[in-house]
């Protein structure tokens, strides 16, 4: 799972930020505010991996077991996935 081009994060006023860019901001019109959490998902999911790669990659940065990483990131691809932002 991939999260789909035409996205870009940015750091505006120490917030994380994901605006449309190009073509997509036609199609997507607003922007997504993230926690740090969600930053860091946000960035895992720029790549095609799945989400146990996901849950790995929470687990060995943050102190968090492996269920509340795993429920979180579902969570997050859940939203990804209503707003149509992923490619699967």
């Amino acid at each position: 799972m991939k999260i789909k081009d035409g996205f870009a994060k940015r750091n505006i006023a120490g917030e994380e930020i994901v605006v449309p860019v190009g073509k997509t901001a036609k199609n997507f019109n607003g922007m997504i505010t993230l926690n740090e959490s969600g930053a860091f998902f946000w960035d895992c999911f720029c790549n095609d991996i799945s989400i146990d790669d996901a849950v790995k990659m929470v687990t060995d940065e943050y102190e968090v077991d492996e269920e509340t990483a795993r429920r979180d990131i579902q969570n997050f691809v859940k939203m990804l996935k209503d707003n149509d932002l992923v490619v699967e």
